[in-house]
């Protein structure tokens, strides 16, 4: 069973329509004590990162994240629910977020090193890169265009955890993991065959683990 995290700024009608289509049994809730009964987790997001930590921390969802990521559960952040995932971001001052994975959020710069401007937000459809074809969110997908929209993107100095890229003035992390901690930038949910693919592999590790308990 999946729990999709509802706290105010997620994408949930298209995440709920997707696991709907991929006939997965799902749940969306707010409470913890909902959400404890889950065998995985789905962090969604739009919007700003310092509204949705500020919204997390004081409705106690941000520790609870926190613990299940580090009792080894499943756990999947789409867009900003992904860059949530990462040690800060400087979207409206510098904002701490959950620390689960090593990295940055930071603005995209709008003009190249060469001083060519370019479009912010990165929004549309482009091109993944496999840096680990072999992960489980990987498995069976076709190397494909998925849909992005987003003005702010992870720099990290661990190339570990970046799974696929894109590239929009350089590497675009995409798709993210390390452990049971998982996360992809586009929204697999708007992302065709390959983001429905992406999102029905997360589903069997969720399975995965829950048959391993």
């Amino acid at each position: 069973m999946i729990g999709v995290i509802d706290y105010g700024m997620g994408n949930l009608h298209s995440v709920s329509k997707a696991l709907e289509r991929l006939n997965k049994d799902y749940f969306v809730s707010e409470k913890v004590e909902d959400l404890q009964k889950a065998d995985g987790l789905i962090l969604p997001g739009v919007g700003s990162f310092r509204d949705a930590m500020e919204i997390l921390q004081n409705d106690g969802l941000a520790q609870f994240v926190i613990d299940w990521a580090k009792a080894g559960k499943p756990l999947l952040g789409i867009c900003l629910g992904m860059q949530l995932l990462f040690e800060e971001s400087e979207e409206n001052g510098e904002t701490k977020g959950l620390n689960l994975l090593p990295g940055a959020v930071r603005r995209f710069p709008g003009v190249t090193a060469q001083g060519e401007a370019y479009k912010v937000p990165h929004m549309g459809w482009n091109q993944l890169e496999f840096h680990q074809p072999e992960h489980a969110l990987l498995k069976d997908v076709e190397n494909g265009h998925v849909y992005f929209v987003h003005s702010y993107v992870v720099r990290t100095e661990d190339d570990t955890v970046v799974i696929a890229s894109s590239d929009y003035d350089g590497k675009v992390p995409a798709v993210v993991g390390k452990g049971n901690i998982m996360g992809t930038q586009f929204h697999p949910e708007k992302s065709s065959s390959i983001g429905m693919s992406i999102l029905a592999n997360y589903v069997r590790v969720v399975e995965g683990s829950a048959s391993n308990e």
